[in-house]
Parts: structure tokens; sequence; C-alpha cells
């Protein structure tokens, strides 16, 4: 059962500020609870749960009235979550978080993505398709994977480990991911980038070594940030609306906690996300479309 709150602040845990879709997540957190009167404490983990714990139990000491988190990538326990549980404190969680009974979240179908980018890859008659993704224990990156993987499964294209990059999700990480790529032999003729970041970086990369992009390597990327509209060709990517999973995620809190919902129901909620098609990935003027 929920107890009565008093400071009608709202505790927010996320791994990164130095990204799109965080920041525009929090946005979409603040539309909401700014118009309901509530005030937004911000925390960061810099991608450490040690700090992500501290992070938690400095706002479980504040009182606020409920959290909402996105994880770290380091972060493999929520047991330090059950003290906002033992004190009728709801949490919500997005983005890198499977079901769970500790709260609700708010995801998209990450594998259903990884599908749909690997098959626009095979529609535009690619067929050697390498992944550049981040680590698998990840749960994000893990599903995004099993999509690429279902898709080559469904037009019988075999998977090759020599065509996988997991590394950084950063510049460096792009420049890393080309350079390897260029020792592939022969090269892929498709890419599916799991970040848009790393997709820019490796497209230039490429581009400076003499490849073409879309007509040597077609490229896919995620996210749908705006460094994808920036470089040349543009760049095909899948739409994670970050404004819309943080205000789910924040209708989500508030309804449990104006007592319109149980609290820590468990409940998950799937957000639309589906590809836009653009330059990077369109090879011999075909511009197949796929529903999301």
């Amino acid at each position: 059962m929920l107890v009565c709150r008093r400071i009608k602040t709202i505790g927010v845990i996320v791994h990164r500020l130095d990204s799109h879709f965080t920041t525009s997540a929090l946005q979409g957190i603040e539309s909401v609870t700014a118009s309901h009167g509530y005030e937004t404490v911000i925390t960061h983990s810099q991608e450490d749960s040690v700090i992500e714990v501290a992070n938690a139990g400095l706002l479980l000491n504040r009182g606020v009235d409920g959290i909402i988190a996105s994880l770290s990538s380091q972060t493999e326990s929520l047991k330090h979550f059950d003290a906002f549980a033992a004190q009728g404190v709801p949490v919500v969680f997005f983005d890198r978080v499977a079901q769970t009974n500790r709260g609700d979240v708010v995801v998209i179908d990450n594998s259903h993505c990884g599908y749909l980018a690997t098959e626009h890859l095979i529609r535009q008659g690619c067929r050697r398709i390498a992944i550049v993704t981040s680590s698998l224990e990840r749960s994000v990156y893990a599903q995004r994977f099993t999509g690429f993987r279902s898709a080559l499964r469904q037009y019988n294209i075999p998977f090759s480990h020599d065509l996988m990059i997991i590394g950084d999700i950063d510049s460096e990480g792009g420049v890393e991911a080309a350079m390897r790529i260029l020792r592939m032999d022969p090269l892929p003729d498709g890419l599916f980038i799991t970040s848009d970041l790393v997709a820019a970086v490796c497209i230039r990369t490429l581009q400076e070594a003499g490849v073409r992009v879309p007509e040597d390597i077609a490229v896919v990327g995620f996210n749908n940030d705006p460094v994808g509209r920036l470089i040349t060709p543009k760049l095909t990517t899948i739409d994670y609306n970050g404004f819309e999973v943080g205000k789910v995620a924040a209708v989500s809190l508030l309804n449990q906690l104006t007592g319109g919902e149980p609290g820590h129901s468990g409940r998950t909620s799937v957000i639309p996300a589906g590809l836009i098609v653009r330059d990077s990935s369109l090879r011999g003027g075909r511009r197949a479309t796929i529903p999301s």
C-alpha cells in the first residue's frame, strides 16, 4: 500500500546525460511532472553501478515521492530499489530493464526493431551483413542482436561471428568499428549499427578510406539521433522516441502516486518504434518500407 508522501518531488536516475535519448526522455518526464506540480531531481550514474546505488540512497534519504530509473551498464541486481518498496515509494524503470516485480517498466520492442533493421538491409539486396553493437550482457543490445539473428534466419542467411563487432558506444567505438570492417575480406555489404553516434562516425571513417555508402556498404543505425540527419548520406535508423518513453514513465508513476493504479505492479508498457528510411541504406533506388 502506498504511503502519503509530502515533498512533491520525483527522483530520476539515468545512466548518462550526454545522449540525445536520455535528454529527450528527461524532457518527456518533466513535461508530465511539472504540469502536476512536482519537482524533478536528476542523478546520473556515469554507467557505474556503485554510483547508481549511492544515488538511489541519496534520493531515498531525501524522501522523494517516486523514482524513475534507467540502469547503468554495470547494474546486475535491483536490490537497491527494495528500500523504496518497503517505504511505499513507487518505481518505474525505462529503457534498460526487463520485466520486474520491483516496478513498472517502459521499453520498446528491441528484438523486433533489430529484426526490422536487418530485414530492411536484406530487402536492399545485402547478404553479407555485419552488426556493430555493445556488450550483449546489456539486455537492450542482446535483444537487438536477437532480432538481427532472427532476420538472417528468416531469409536463410548464415550468421558469421566474423561479422560481429562488439565495442564501446561512443565516437572512438565508431572509428574502431570502421577499422575492423576495413580489415574484413571481403567487405560486408550491409551494416546494422545499434547506435546512431557510432554509425555516423563509422560512415565518416569508411568514406575517408574510399568506401561508398550505400553503394558499397548500406548502413542502418538505431535511435534517430539528430546526428543521423547531419551526415551525408542521411542515416536510416530506428526511431526510438525518448520523449514518449519518458512521458509514459512519468504518467505511470503519477498514476500510482494518485491512487489510480496499484504500486509495484510489474506491468510493462511497450512504446511503438519503427524504421525511418533515409539514403544511407538505399541501394539501386530501392525504397522499401517496412511496417513497424
